[in-house]
């Protein structure tokens, strides 16, 4: 018999915990040195996580698709200081059809809170899940070993983050590489449902009104079978459409940073954005996750 997950859960209709905006806990100090060496940026708040412009200026390279094999080349963002240290490492996929420019906007905003981001086309916009997930490695793995940015990387704290098909792609690679930080797939599609094995952080993003990926049979069972000793969350967009991750959208970006910023750079200022997060009503449909987080 499963062990219950440790949760706290908000559902529409329900007594929720503070808005985002106001959102706070105490944190317990960890003695792990190394939390505040990957500390990047000034001290975070509500206003912060959700601005368009984070606090590094970035810039982008482009990656021809000629230049690299596995995927299907793309966009690099990166913070301009390193004065700070070195940076954790995302990369983004985007859905069956579409190319990169879909996902554009969310890449320089996360990059610009301190990450270096790879925004990639898949090698056909028709790759499945598995292949995505593979084309999202694959990126990752050019990105610390070839890339223009690999200076300004750290290749111990990597990410992954994709929508639809390349949200399941993020499931995927998540699943094949445990040793990456974080995983946040945005209205995610596969044909498999089970993701036992998964045991990164992981951060589901679904959309209420999905007709393409409805959450009862993609996004709500993919986070009932990551197990339960893990970090994990669920978000639902109240009343969005499975595209809602290709238009700028405030709640997917600010969660978006709060997770990778609390798992890729193990930094405790941003757990007060999960937990207990966003209130339902208007933009929130449902909200879970684990509470505190193990790190």
């Amino acid at each position: 018999m499963r062990a219950p997950r440790r949760k706290l859960r908000t559902i529409a209709g329900a007594a929720a915990g503070l808005a985002l905006a106001a959102a706070a806990v105490t944190l317990i100090p960890r003695a792990d040195a190394a939390t505040a060496s990957f500390q990047r940026g000034p001290a975070p708040s509500a206003a912060s996580i959700r601005a368009t412009d984070g606090p590094f200026a970035i810039t982008r390279t482009n990656v021809a698709r000629a230049a690299v094999s596995g995927f299907g080349g793309g966009d690099i963002y990166a913070p301009d200081d390193t004065s700070q240290g070195t940076f954790g490492a995302v990369a983004i996929a985007p859905g069956f059809t579409a190319t990169r420019s879909s996902m554009a906007w969310l890449a320089p905003r996360i990059a610009s809170q301190g990450f270096v981001v790879f925004n990639i086309d898949t090698l056909t916009t028709s790759d499945q899940p598995a292949t995505r997930g593979r084309e999202l490695l694959a990126a990752l793995d050019f990105l610390t070993a070839q890339s223009t940015a690999r200076a300004k990387i750290d290749k111990n704290r990597l990410a992954v983050m994709g929508h639809s098909m390349g949200g399941g792609g993020t499931l995927e690679a998540a699943k094949s590489r445990p040793a990456l930080k974080a995983a946040v797939p945005l209205t995610p599609w596969d044909l498999t449902k089970n993701f036992a094995g998964v045991t990164v952080p992981t951060m589901i993003i679904g959309a209420q009104s999905d007709t393409i990926a409805p959450v009862r049979q993609h996004s709500e069972r993919f986070f009932a079978s990551l197990p339960s000793g893990a970090d994990t969350g669920y978000l639902e967009l109240a009343g969005a459409s499975h595209f809602a991750p290709n238009i700028p959208n405030t709640t997917i970006a600010s969660t978006s940073v709060a997770w990778l910023k609390r798992f890729v750079d193990e930094d405790t200022r941003f757990e007060q954005f999960l937990c207990p997060g966003p209130a339902t009503g208007a933009t929130v449909s449902e909200y879970e996750t684990n509470c505190p987080h193990q790190g």
